[in-house]
């Protein structure tokens, strides 16, 4: 069976595409938006659809979701699967996701719920998964001086959203609609398993902020997107992951050393530790592997699911302290696997006490990546993922 991958670089892309040839799949690569970020739409289904009938593939796959495709294997009528890694993708919401040629996977069933009704047929809920083997050899080959130089109490490898966060670009908005997204914002941050702001957005609020917001975002074709949605996932869910992450990591260093590899700017918290950018491939996995405590702090346009980063730092015998999500005891044991905060404090607490307790923190790790092995690699998601796609 051939797939076509359509790539557009996402980190998962060459993990899963090892796991395809190991399945027996013949992958045939379309890498050009990689490079090519802004090729018009028409032109991206020109090209793509003389792929198609140059080098006929039995179905495409992608990460997250591409209208344009769904739209190319419809007239093509061949399956078109893709696996939802990020949160918020606004293009689930295009009217394409009807389409009856689909498969499409996400992995945080909050947006599960949103997009299923449009097609209940072709649209799964299915958590992420990771690679072990990879890791392993890395770990048999890494240094004395490769592992203590990766090596910290408390890691974080990600973003602070501080660049990501677009709602920073809002200007002359009035003095009330500042104070009541600064007060609805600061609720958010510290509420986990629910996200409530679109139910706070009233129709007006929406009006003064789009009119206060250069280039608010809008889907290019048709769609089921709402600005009411737009505005809490893109950008006040940005907004409060930069404001959570900074205020955290505040916190956590003014009483533990804490390890950022990030690009983000770091000069407001001047008792972290900015280690600059990890390799993904060849440094990262040694952070998880021997850091003492990996923190989690999931980006709240993720509202229920497990982020790709759980599983990373798990796939490697990490140990992880986690904000709480309500989808993870149902993958893991809390206690047992990894560990989930649900508040500051308890963030504090954990960490003070692991950083004490190794024999308990090793066994968490242990366990946690047994589970992964057991249940959650790439293999087994994507054997998953290709019997239900298949499966009518």
């Amino acid at each position: 069976m051939k797939v076509l991958f359509y790539r557009y670089g996402s980190i998962c892309e060459p993990d899963i595409i090892d796991v395809f040839n190991e399945m027996g799949l013949t992958v045939d690569e379309y890498k050009k938006e990689i490079t090519e970020k802004d090729i018009p739409l028409p032109e991206s289904v020109k090209q793509v659809s003389q792929y198609l009938l140059d080098n006929p593939a039995d179905f495409v796959f992608s990460i997250n979701f591409f209208p344009f495709l769904s739209e190319v294997c419809n007239i093509f009528h061949i399956r078109y699967l893709s696996w939802i890694v990020d949160a918020p993708v606004m293009e689930l919401y295009s009217t394409s996701i009807k389409n009856e040629w689909n498969r499409t996977f996400i992995f945080d069933r909050a947006v599960y719920d949103d997009i299923h009704p449009y097609n209940e047929k072709c649209v799964f809920h299915l958590p992420l998964g990771a690679r072990t083997a990879p890791k392993e050899e890395l770990f048999k080959k890494a240094s004395d001086s490769d592992r203590k130089r990766f090596s910290h109490d408390i890691a974080f490898v990600g973003s602070l959203y501080t660049e990501k966060s677009p709602i920073d670009k809002l200007s002359g908005e009035s003095e009330n609609l500042r104070g009541y997204l600064d007060g609805i914002m600061k609720a958010q941050e510290r509420v986990y398993g629910y996200y409530f702001i679109e139910e706070l957005l009233s129709d007006d609020i929406v009006k003064e902020f789009k009119e206060h917001l250069p280039g608010f975002y809008t889907y290019p074709a048709e769609t089921f997107l709402t600005d009411k949605r737009t505005m809490s996932q893109l950008y006040i869910g940005n907004g409060i992951t930069a404001m959570e992450r900074v205020d955290t990591f505040k916190i956590l260093s003014e009483h533990f050393p804490v390890s950022i590899y990030t690009a983000s700017d770091t000069t407001g918290i001047p008792k972290i530790h900015n280690m600059g950018l990890a390799k993904t491939l060849t440094e990262m996995p040694l952070i998880f592997k021997n850091s003492k405590i990996n923190l989690n702090l999931t980006s709240k346009a993720i509202r229920t699911g497990l982020p790709l980063r759980i599983f990373d730092i798990l796939s490697c015998g990490g140990f992880i302290i986690s904000n709480y999500q309500p989808e993870i005891p149902e993958l893991f044991t809390p206690g047992e696997d990894l560990v989930m905060y649900g508040s500051f404090d308890e963030l504090l607490y954990f960490c003070d006490y692991y950083l004490s307790h190794d024999d308990e923190r090793i066994q968490i790790a242990e366990a946690g990546y047994e589970k992964l092995k057991a249940n959650y690699t790439y293999e087994k998601q994507l054997e998953k993922l290709l019997f239900t796609a298949f499966s009518f």
